[in-house]
């Protein structure tokens, strides 16, 4: 019996990694790795170690002593908003990741979302990003079906910005909302209780499936002194709201340990006696193979990445992103779908993990592609990498399409500089073409995931599936730039503007002044758009490493298969 043809589909790489740009560009980047690696560490390093001290002598582990003994051994959290708040609250004294950790960790094999306080960072307390944070990562948790530990040690609200903590809908009591609402949904919650847990945040707790809680603990609406400033009672902590009145008297905890290692240690025992909800609906609604690590790994380095990008703000970065894909799917097999038609986007069928994937992506290489529609229709043009054409728009959107009616999940591959401009683009509908398919990502229902790897700018941050379209993960490569126009279009535009304000008062720049008024509004620019100041607001879930990208993208994939109830795809009304 003759064997069956397979498709030649294996990714050739014609990647050059000794050549003097290759060798600059991972130079450049392993650079600004080694200074993010240093400023990452400071971050773990939470409120410092007088702080370390003050936990230790309460007998009481550090968040990231406690995560160790959580999570299983040789397996890492992928953690997700470590660079929540950096550079922000500096007149308080800064806010450490925003004095939470967040993540992905298996637990017993069991993959859950961790939610752990950092009684380090201002006694744990929640800064407005603090609760964007841990409702960050309970909406991951809702979206995917993910089961949550709560690792509480908070004292509650940073009262000096109670305001914007306290009232809105994505403020500190939706917290609690979704508890209730995780609950009715049959998400496991577990919380573990290792320290202070009072005023609102001791509602936290109570609404979880399950309540730990270690000896010293606190767990009441209102400490001692408030006591007594309200209602003239004297009483100590361990009388009004310690783990042994909770046990014995109230009856709200399930579980008192005497300290934080068995604690962890019984939250481990019953993680792994969680049952697996069955859905009826679709118990298997995406495909995945058997996967062998060994076997199914791409068939180049995935370090080669490294040698693609210069990190350099406003650099030129003009590469095959053919490149990186052959570096994240499982053997570099990619079924490239209309590979000769819209050719400035990347549209094609994967695995990762063996998780069958869609991939859409910018491709980043200038080539001659004949003129569709338009004044010029017939001619020859040069597309510019990075650019999303008419006709890269609408193959992208009837891809996306098509992922959704037969449930494949979608990774979105960013370096993109907006869609084109110009009279033969807007005479070939570039608008009605861009709105399809940004209709097609905003209604799409099988899970998204982002991941930025250079720029990410305007129109076509939207279109590439940005925040704001419900990505369940959305990343960044350490060269990527998050704004609505690159920083030198945004310094021309913004200087000429300026220039003119100060004409029409009267006075007049010199050339040295325009060139310097430029510069400080480039340099501006180009910090707004530097993924750490994105990562700070939650607008990025992680900076992650180039290399490690096909390891982020399996866990992330992991996540989203635990929630197999796929929506009625229903695109709407398409602009055709």
């Amino acid at each position: 019996m003759a064997e069956a043809l397979q498709p030649d589909n294996t990714l050739p790489s014609t990647l050059d990694t000794g050549s003097a740009r290759a060798r600059a560009n991972r130079d450049a980047l392993l650079a600004l790795m080694t200074q993010l690696h240093g400023e990452s560490d400071r971050i773990r390093q939470g409120g410092g170690a007088k702080a370390v001290e003050a936990q230790h002598s309460k007998g009481r582990l550090t968040v990231r002593e406690r995560l160790k003994l959580l999570l299983d051994e040789n397996t890492e959290l992928l953690e997700l908003g470590l660079w929540a708040a950096h550079d922000m609250y500096a007149e308080y004294g800064g806010a450490p990741a925003a004095g939470v950790v967040t993540g992905l960790g298996h637990v017993c094999g069991r993959l859950c979302m961790i939610i752990a306080n950092d009684a380090t960072v201002k006694a744990g307390a929640f800064f407005p990003m603090t609760a964007k944070k841990v409702l960050r990562a309970q909406t991951i948790a809702l979206d995917n079906r993910i089961p949550v530990l709560y690792l509480v040690d908070s004292a509650g609200i940073f009262l000096p910005l109670q305001e914007d903590v306290f009232p809105d809908t994505d403020d500190f009591g939706r917290v609690f909302r979704n508890n209730a609402v995780m609950s009715a949904l049959g998400i496991p919650q577990i919380t573990a209780i290792m320290g202070m847990c009072v005023a609102g945040g001791a509602y936290l707790p109570v609404m979880t499936d399950t309540v730990l809680m270690t000896e010293g603990s606190g767990l009441f609406l209102a400490g001692p002194s408030l006591v007594q400033a309200a209602i003239g009672q004297r009483t100590d902590a361990e009388e009004l709201g310690g783990a042994s009145m909770h046990a014995e008297i109230s009856g709200t905890v399930d579980f008192k340990e005497p300290d934080d290692r068995h604690c962890l240690a019984r939250m481990r025992s019953l993680v792994e006696k969680m049952g697996q909800r069955p859905v009826a609906s679709a118990p298997h609604a995406f495909s995945r193979i058997a996967y062998d690590p060994g076997r199914d790994a791409p068939a180049y380095p995935a370090d080669d990445v490294y040698a693609l990008l210069s990190p350099a703000p406003g650099a030129s970065n003009l590469y095959d992103m053919r490149e990186v894909i052959a570096r994240i799917v499982d053997r570099s097999r990619f079924d490239e779908y209309k590979a000769d038609f819209g050719r400035t986007v990347l549209c094609g069928y994967a695995r990762i993990g063996g998780h069958a994937v869609g991939i859409v992506a910018n491709q980043k290489i200038n080539q001659m592609q004949t003129v569709a529609m338009g004044p010029s229709a017939g001619a020859k043009r040069i597309e510019v990498g990075g650019v999303i054409y008419t006709e890269g728009a609408q193959k992208a959107a009837r891809f996306i399409m098509d992922c959704n009616q037969n449930l494949v999940p979608l990774i979105f591959l960013h370096d993109v500089n907006g869609f084109m401009v110009g009279k033969d683009a807007e005479w070939s509908g570039i608008i009605r073409a861009g709105a399809k398919m940004v209709t097609a990502v905003s209604t799409s229902v099988v899970p998204k995931i982002a991941v930025i790897l250079g720029g990410s700018f305007g129109a076509g941050h939207y279109a590439m599936c940005g925040k704001a379209y419900d990505p369940r993960f959305l990343f960044a490569w350490p060269t990527a730039r998050y704004a609505v126009m690159s920083g030198a279009s945004a310094a021309g535009t913004l200087a000429e503007v300026r220039t003119r304000q100060m004409e029409r008062g009267g006075k007049t720049l010199s050339d040295a002044e325009k060139t310097a008024l430029r510069n400080e509004i480039q340099a501006t620019y180009d910090a707004q758009a530097d993924p750490r100041y994105g990562a700070a607001r939650l607008w990025i879930d992680a900076i992650i490493d180039p290399a490690k990208t096909r390891d982020v993208l399996i866990t992330a994939l992991e996540a989203c298969a635990l929630n197999p109830d796929v929506p009625h795809f229903n695109p709407g009304v398409l602009q055709t």
